[in-house]
Parts: C-alpha cells; sequence; structure tokens
C-alpha cells in the first residue's frame, strides 16, 4: 500500500504535515512549543529519527505511521525503535492518545500498537491489526462511542433499583457492585452452579454460597498476587464487611446470578485497559451511586473523574511522579494518577514500578478503603501502598516514601474526634467550639 493509499484509507481530512515533502519534522514541533528535540532523544537514538512519514491528528487522537518497503528488508528491533522514538517525542509534543504503526509500501503488511504505555515492541503488538483502519475506527477503539458513559449511567440507575428490589442496602451497593465488577473481569464462574458438598465439613454448600466463595477466593488470589503490605485488613473488608454481611448472604442463587449476568453484560465490556472510556468506569460507578445514599452520607461524596483528569494534569504527573492522596476515599485520584504516570511509560519494567511503588493513599473509613483497595485492583494493582489509617499518624511513613505530589479531596465536613483532637494537639487551634463545620486542612 503506498503513501497515498495509506493516506486514503485512514482520512486525508486527519493528515498533518510540516514539512514540504509533507513528513513531520518534531524538532520543528518540539521548537514551536519551546522544547528541544535533544531532551527526548535516548542512547544512540539517530539524529535522522525526527521525520515521521506520515502523521494524522484530531484534538485528542495522534497516528502515527512509520513506512518501510518491506519489513524484511529491515532489522525489526531498529525499525521498531525508530516508531518508539517518535512516541516519545509525541507525548513531550501533546497530551494525545496515540496510536502508532509500521505499514509496508511494496506489501500489505501492517505492526500496530496502541493501549496504555504504546511500547513498541513483540509483546505489546496489537496482533488481530494486520489491515489499516479509518481514523475513526481508530478513535472508537482507543475512547469508545461518545454514548458509552451515558449507557453506563442508564445501567448503574437499573442495577441500583434491582439491588434496591432484593434487599441490598444503600450503604453497601457500590462496594457490593465493585467486588462484583473485579471478580467477574478475573474469571468468575457464576452460571449453572449446582449444590455441592464442602470437602473440610463434608456438609451440602449451597449454590449462591459457591459462587460467592469463588467470589473470595479471587480476591484472595489477587491481593496474594499483588504482594499487598495489608491483605489481613482488605480480606476483612471486602469479605466481612460486603460479602459476608446479613443482605449479601439473604440472596438467592437466583437473585445473585440476575445481578451478576446483569453486571457481566451491561458493565464488564467497557472496563478494557485499552478503552479509556473504560479506565475510570468504578469511579463512575460510586458517584453515580452515590445519589441514591441517605442523606446522613451526602457528606462522603467521590471525586468525579473529569477533576481528577484536571487535576492530574495540572501537576504534570509523570513516569517520576510519587503520588500520595493522604484522605483516598474510593481511589478516583490514585487511579488517575496512576493510568497517567503508565502513559508516560515506554516498557513494562516502568509500569510495574509506578503501580508497585509509586502510588500511595491513606484512607481511615473502612468502608471507603475497601472501595479504594477493590477499584486499584480493578485498575491494574497499585493497592499495596494503600493503607487504612489517620494521616495524622503517618506523618513519617509520608516522609520516606519521598512524597513529590500530593493529589487530594480533603474532607472538609462531619469532623470526627481524632481530626479534632490531631488539630487541638498540634496547636493549630485550642478549643472545639473554634472548629468550624466546613474548613481547609
Amino acid at each position: 500500500m503506498n503513501r497515498i493509499e495509506i493516506i486514503n484509507k485512514i482520512g486525508a481530512q486527519y493528515q498533518i504535515g510540516n514539512t514540504e515533502s509533507g513528513e513531520f519534522s518534531y524538532s520543528s514541533a518540539l521548537k514551536s512549543i519551546g522544547k528541544d528535540i535533544k531532551n527526548f532523544q535516548k542512547g544512540n537514538t539517530s539524529t535522522n529519527h525526527q521525520y515521521l512519514d506520515i502523521r494524522f491528528e484530531n484534538e485528542r487522537l495522534c497516528i502515527l505511521i512509520e513506512t518501510k518497503n518491506r519489513f524484511s528488508k529491515w532489522k525489526k528491533e531498529k525499525i521498531q525503535k525508530q516508531l518508539q522514538d517518535y512516541v516519545r517525542f509525541e507525548k513531550a509534543y501533546s497530551n494525545k492518545k496515540i496510536v502508532a504503526i509500521l505499514a509496508e509500501t511494496e506489501g500489505d503488511d501492517v505492526w500496530v500498537w496502541y493501549g496504555q504505555s504504546v511500547i513498541i515492541d513483540d509483546e505489546h503488538k496489537v496482533l488481530e491489526e494486520t489491515e489499516l483502519k479509518t481514523f475513526e475506527e481508530y478513535e472508537e477503539i482507543c475512547f469508545g462511542k461518545v454514548n458509552d458513559k451515558i449507557k453506563v449511567i442508564d445501567s448503574i440507575k437499573t442495577l441500583n433499583e434491582k439491588l434496591h428490589s432484593d434487599g441490598v442496602n444503600e450503604k453497601l451497593r457500590s462496594q457490593f457492585v465493585g467486588t462484583c465488577l473485579l471478580a467477574l473481569k478475573n474469571g468468575l464462574v457464576y452460571e449453572n452452579i449446582k449444590t455441592t458438598i464442602n470437602p473440610k465439613t463434608g456438609k451440602p454448600l449451597n449454590a449462591e454460597t459457591v459462587v460467592v466463595d469463588n467470589i473470595k477466593n479471587i480476591l484472595e488470589g489477587l491481593l496474594t498476587k499483588s504482594g499487598s503490605i495489608n491483605k489481613a485488613s482488605k480480606l476483612a473488608i471486602l469479605n466481612n464487611k460486603v460479602l459476608d454481611d446479613q443482605d449479601v448472604q439473604s440472596l438467592t442463587y437466583i437473585e445473585l446470578t440476575d445481578i451478576l449476568k446483569f453486571i457481566d453484560t451491561n458493565i464488564v465490556p467497557y472496563i478494557n485497559d485499552k478503552n479509556t472510556a473504560g479506565q475510570d468506569l468504578l469511579n463512575l460507578f460510586f458517584t453515580t451511586f452515590n445519589k441514591y445514599v441517605g442523606k446522613s452520607d451526602k457528606n462522603q461524596a467521590f471525586t468525579p473523574d473529569h477533576i481528577c483528569s484536571f487535576m492530574s494534569k495540572v501537576v504534570g504527573v509523570n513516569k517520576h511522579s510519587r503520588v500520595l492522596d493522604p484522605c483516598c476515599g474510593s481511589g478516583a485520584f490514585l487511579v488517575r494518577a496512576m493510568t497517567d504516570a503508565m502513559d508516560d511509560c515506554e516498557n513494562e519494567d516502568e509500569r510495574e514500578k509506578v503501580k508497585q511503588e509509586q502510588i500511595f493513599g491513606i484512607e481511615y473509613e473502612a468502608g471507603a478503603f475497601g472501595l479504594s483497595s477493590t477499584n486499584m485492583l480493578i485498575h491494574g494493582d497499585g493497592n499495596s501502598n494503600v493503607i487504612q489509617d489517620s494521616l495524622f499518624n503517618k506523618g513519617k511513613w509520608i516522609e520516606n516514601n519521598d512524597i513529590n505530589v500530593v493529589l487530594m479531596n480533603p474532607p472538609y465536613t462531619q469532623l470526627r474526634n481524632f481530626v479534632i483532637q490531631s488539630i487541638q494537639k498540634n496547636g493549630i487551634v485550642r478549643k472545639k467550639k473554634t472548629l468550624q463545620k466546613d474548613f481547609i486542612l
């Protein structure tokens, strides 16, 4: 497929070049925003790796195409490294999502990469992508359909009504749904379950108990895999406060499978690490379910995703950031920071380092701590550094972890005794009556 055919296939209206030949010079592009390409070249990056063959863009997506006559005539590692250089330059130039492509001009082979970090190697190549798509099709892959979020919100409303009719308490619903979602994403088997025998006691196990036990086993496996330093407390909350709650234990097998089937059909398809429409869906769950809770609980609000995204970009979260939310609630800020930091990574080792070593959270309230644990697990772990405590007790822990970015939405209302005592102890105020209902820490 020659250059003209490639441009016409993807969409000539999206093609952007800044040289006479139609290529895209990253040296010129970076210079136009006050940056020097030399600051983004690595190792033995060739000075010739400045001119991308074809570049397409709109307000949120860039498609980078480097063409070769035939792949068989080139050393694979060399041309993949060249494309990785262009991806790095593009990240420095724009904040847009990236699809990176190697395409033959004397043949029809194409190699495609997209996703969270756009790591150009054999492991991360999208094997099912063997033909060029239109710009609109790549945009749908990266972002989902425009109305995906609306459909999900409608599904959440229906799900909330279903949970209400099944007798699940409103305070429990978002955590229960999050726990079910996590289990479903990790292979939960819930259909066609029969009554069986407990191998430990010899007593019958009904079908609904088998399903709940399967969820517990998945949770334990995920926490073990993550190396969580708080495994026991997290399991206790997710089990005792959620799965062993009387409302959940009272669900019949038909009711439980109906809930799981609804989530599996209407929610799980949108939770896709390669689809930004799904990356923070659990936070959408929490903010939507929060509309239905009683007035006394309204003060425990969860930060909307667009605010989290804005704040993360304002402070410039990247792969070098060590991010703390000292009152992390559902973990929305942590999920966004982890996602943005991994977007800046170029290999799997860097991504793992971000997840395991660079995201930190503190949450006092047990229910919210369970939410943040589940949320982090759904979005790719990182939960090992989320702890349950008061931020006033963890000054040394914060100092030792060398935090350089803090994202937080403090609990402005409903001051608890431990907050009042900590403030008085530190000499900020002396009398309780001087404390206002709303204040900024």
